[in-house]
């Protein structure tokens, strides 16, 4: 194991390695690693070798190499190219990175995966969590197999493929006539009550190592460059916040071919936008947004505890925040899906519509790289889409010549 610490985001404090630990003054926890320790043991290279999933990356996550993580096959999500929709948005260099291929359909595999593997290694036997949707269902799924008993707590508005998944993984679920932050003060008063320990985003230290493997895949698959610009929907925060860290990891490493690191864009509905309100208002921590209300269900996080942490890479990158359209969510489902045979989610639309906004603005260009993230599959939203189809009768002459038009 490379870890050596970790240490508290707020005020740097240390705390042992290899314990159970939650938040310090409220506030997150990084994880630490000897990286000079990590760059004798490993090299670029070595990664080709290894299975095709986020544990080649052993050196660089928080679980001992002699512990058996636990797995669904997590990683590695394809990098795809966006030729049809690039030209359309003038931006000829345009990738998607599909997390929706992930084992349940979202980049909330990576972070149960990590944070999981870390509960059993350190022998939890109760875990709980608050979601907006596709945190619930992973954490279910990787309790599962784990065999950890999972408790799940839900907005009752919450997508029902999410309550499905959460049930069919055997995780006891209930609705909350509320907001993601209500179900969150119930599992935090119930912790002490029914001994279950706090999976909530950021409130433990290692659902961030495993997103993290996001920024770590893009170097990989850029051939150890990183792109211009990443454009991220930004909910609880952690994967802007992991692929910042693995940035700047790799950085002190020595294993980028280039000292330019991508300017992080956080992408947020105009329903719920706590961390563009700040940014705007050049502050470091984002009030509660009121009467938070958004489709994209994994956006509506009106207070994020990591809120800092987001603010400070967004800053340090030289990016920015920006609030897209609510009404053009699908809109944005159906172009990207019908140009590209991609299935984004509501949160992957509001990006491009922040995109469209950003070259108009001219605050990206033709040349640039630019990665938008697709963090989950589009078939979890039923609820999103809203249609009505035409109808053909059987029993009466097809009009072939209307279909086409």
């Amino acid at each position: 194991m490379f870890v050596t610490h970790l240490e508290s985001a707020i005020d740097g404090t240390r705390f042992e390695a290899g314990r159970v630990w939650t938040t310090h003054e409220g506030r997150p926890l990084w994880v630490r690693y000897d990286l000079a320790d990590v760059k004798n043991a490993v090299k670029p290279a070595d990664f080709v070798m290894r299975v095709n999933s986020l544990w080649r990356y052993r050196e660089l996550l928080p679980l001992p190499v002699s512990a058996e993580p636990v797995t669904l096959g997590e990683g590695m999500s394809p990098l795809l190219p966006c030729p049809r929709l690039g030209k359309e948005l003038g931006l000829p260099r345009l990738y998607i990175k599909d997390e929706s291929q992930l084992p349940t359909g979202s980049f909330k595999s990576r972070g149960m995966a990590a944070a999981v593997s870390m509960a059993k290694h350190l022998g939890l036997k109760r875990l709980a969590v608050p979601t907006a949707g596709n945190a619930g269902g992973a954490l279910a799924a990787y309790g599962a197999r784990a065999g950890i008993e999972v408790f799940v707590f839900m907005p009752d508005d919450t997508p029902v493929i999410n309550q499905i998944e959460a049930f069919l993984c055997g995780a006891r679920v209930f609705l909350v006539n509320g907001l993601i932050n209500d179900c969150g003060k119930i599992v935090r008063e119930g912790t002490d009550k029914l001994g279950w320990f706090d999976m909530s985003t950021l409130k433990e230290p290692y659902r961030l190592e495993g997103k993290k493997t996001m920024g770590l895949e893009i170097a990989e698959q850029f051939g150890w460059k990183l792109p211009d610009v990443i454009l991220y929907p930004t909910g609880g925060g952690t994967g802007l916040i992991g692929m910042w860290k693995a940035f700047q990891e790799l950085t002190e490493l020595g294993w980028l071919q280039a000292a330019k690191l991508p300017r992080l864009v956080s992408c947020q509905s105009d329903g719920c936008a706590p961390i563009v309100r700040a940014f705007e208002q050049g502050e470091r921590f984002a009030p509660v947004f009121e009467n938070a209300k958004t489709v994209a269900s994994g956006l509506r996080v009106p207070m994020a505890v990591g809120d800092f942490m987001m603010l400070d890479a967004i800053k340090a990158s030289g990016g920015c925040a920006v609030a897209g359209q609510e009404e053009t969510i699908l809109p944005w489902m159906r172009r990207v899906a019908s140009l590209e045979g991609i299935a984004i989610c509501p949160e992957t639309a509001v990006c491009f519509d922040v995109l469209t906004k950003l070259r108009r603005d001219g605050r990206v260009t033709p040349d640039e790289e630019i990665v938008v993230f697709n963090t989950g599959a589009a078939q979890k939203y039923i609820e999103a889409v809203e249609l009505e189809l035409p109808r053909i009768d059987k029993d009466r002459p097809v009009d072939y010549e209307a279909l086409a038009r």
